[in-house]
């Protein structure tokens, strides 16, 4: 009778081992679901998880029939990826222009891709050729080729020009060590460019604060966001015709200035310590008052943007988060009210359809 009491025992308790087992395999299932069921409303399948993806994608994916193959969204992104950091690595200054390039364009009636419109002699004027872009902006031939990228390997899929400035300054951004952020796709190209916009509406090496302000202001930005903006010189050089005019250039830096005043001359003056980095540098430059440009060094002559000068100085985490959510607001600057919109076939010129329209 013991042996059977003991036997009896033995098996109650493997069966309450197993009814334990399945109550903790139901309550884990349970959780799990719960939690996923908490996360799905704020997770954003649309280009977040494709940014993740992008960014962590190995050099194998990059190939064309792999790319093929993704989401359209996730196909876009690694085809300008690929470009862009090929790019970067050919010419590793080639970042900054091209950040540039997204700023120059979406400053202008915004983001619209006026600014890579060719002009056509005696009937069209772009921006290209405005004294702020004139044998300055750069980087038209990255943008082409990533163009030309997506329609290669991401089949049916249409995206703008002006969508892919942006994909190509945020990449650019993440290349030369700077934080990422989330491009949504949708913008359309504008089928005309401004001229006299690129003069009036970009801001200038000689502009004064309150002249900074106002046109950051104009397009709904706060002081803590162009001075965040403004942080992309941490990046890239400026040529010397400009800091050859002793109104662009802050007197401290006391750079040695040997150039020709010349549209077409091309010797470079570096921004910042760290040119092809992106840091804080810049901001730590200001504070000894070794910025280079005037628009630049003037942050620090008031107390509102000296205060976010020295925070992004000793801080580079909060410098790059405030620039990557600037960034995405500056990428949703919209096209001016009333012009005409299109995707590019090719981001030079109209599309022929719309021409013969015009």
């Amino acid at each position: 009778m013991a042996f059977g009491a003991s036997h009896l025992s033995l098996a109650l308790s493997l069966v309450a081992l197993a009814l334990a087992g399945v109550a903790i395999y139901r309550n884990t299932y349970e959780a799990m679901n719960m939690g996923l069921q908490k996360l799905s409303p704020n997770f954003d399948l649309s280009e977040s998880s494709v940014s993740i993806l992008t960014l962590n994608n190995n050099v194998d994916q990059q190939n064309s029939h792999k790319l093929s193959q993704q989401s359209p969204e996730s196909c876009v992104f690694s085809a300008v990826r690929g470009v862009v950091d090929s790019a970067i690595d050919t010419e590793r200054r080639m970042g900054a222009s091209l950040i540039r390039l997204h700023f120059h364009d979406c400053f202008v009636d915004g983001c619209d891709g006026g600014i890579l419109l060719d002009d056509i002699a005696g009937s069209f004027q772009g921006e290209q050729t405005s004294i702020p872009n004139n044998n300055s902006v750069r980087g038209f031939e990255v943008i082409a080729q990533a163009k030309q990228s997506v329609k290669d390997t991401c089949p049916n899929t249409s995206v703008s020009c002006a969508d892919i400035l942006a994909i190509a300054a945020r990449d650019s951004v993440v290349k030369l060590g700077g934080q990422t952020y989330n491009i949504a796709l949708g913008r359309r190209d504008a089928r005309t460019a401004n001229f006299t916009g690129a003069l009036t509406q970009l801001p200038a090496p000689f502009d004064n604060l309150t002249v900074q302000i106002t046109k950051f202001s104009d397009k709904n930005f706060t002081v803590r966001e162009m001075v965040a903006l403004v942080g992309a010189h941490t990046v890239g050089f400026t040529r010397c015709v400009t800091v050859c005019v002793s109104t662009n250039v802050n007197p401290a830096a006391r750079l040695s200035c040997n150039c020709s005043v010349t549209q077409n001359n091309t010797n470079l003056q570096q921004l910042d310590s760290t040119p092809t980095v992106f840091d804080k540098v810049y901001y730590e430059d200001l504070n000894r008052n070794q910025g280079i440009l005037f628009s630049d060094q003037v942050l620090t002559g008031n107390t509102t943007t000296a205060t976010i000068v020295t925070t992004y100085s000793n801080d580079s985490n909060v410098f790059f988060g405030d620039f990557a959510a600037a960034m995405i607001k500056m990428g949703n600057l919209p096209p001016s009210q009333g012009v005409q919109l299109e995707i590019r076939d090719v981001c030079s010129r109209v599309n022929p359809s719309s021409l013969a329209s015009m």
